[in-house]
């Protein structure tokens, strides 16, 4: 049985998963919006996948015997200034994102929670993935620029995933 502040910790981070979710989504759109397709297929995948992970803390909060608790998710900003923008973004946001399993995971050694350690233990190493590929994108999209054809590539590239 999880403890009461590792359950109410578990609740906060499965919501700030489905916050990632809709941040993703909405810079999906926005790429979207601007003609820039490979960015939005890419975003809107990756707003799948934190999806999944909130589902994932939502499937072991039961499995534990916990209640889950879903709160109101926060409305994601709507209005970007281009790709660099958009993935400087993400990175700073998937760096918030590790903080915040890092603390998960620190209340759960805290607390001698052994199960919630293995659990969060794929985060972590999630986390390490998310960042690397956050910032291989970003340094790509400022290596080509202004130039049109550069990020044109580059969409088509993301469309891919």
């Amino acid at each position: 049985m999880l403890s009461q502040s590792l359950l109410d910790a578990l609740n906060e981070h499965m919501n700030k998963e489905f916050y990632s979710s809709y941040y993703y989504l909405s810079m999906s759109a926005y790429c979207e919006s601007v003609n820039l397709g490979g960015f939005g297929h890419w975003l809107r995948a990756q707003s799948a996948e934190e999806y999944g992970h909130a589902l994932k803390i939502y499937n072991y909060v039961n499995d534990r015997g916990g209640r889950i608790l879903l709160k109101p998710v926060a409305q994601p900003p709507v209005d970007f200034q281009g790709a660099q923008d958009i993935f400087e973004k993400v990175l700073e946001h998937e760096r918030l994102v590790t903080a915040a399993i890092n603390d998960l995971y620190a209340k759960a050694v805290a607390e001698n929670d052994y199960a919630t350690q293995a659990f969060l233990q794929w985060f972590i190493n999630e986390q390490v993935e998310e960042e690397k590929t956050a910032s291989d994108i970003l340094e790509q999209v400022k290596m080509v620029g202004s130039s049109s054809q550069g990020l044109l590539m580059l969409d088509r590239h993301l469309a891919s995933r």
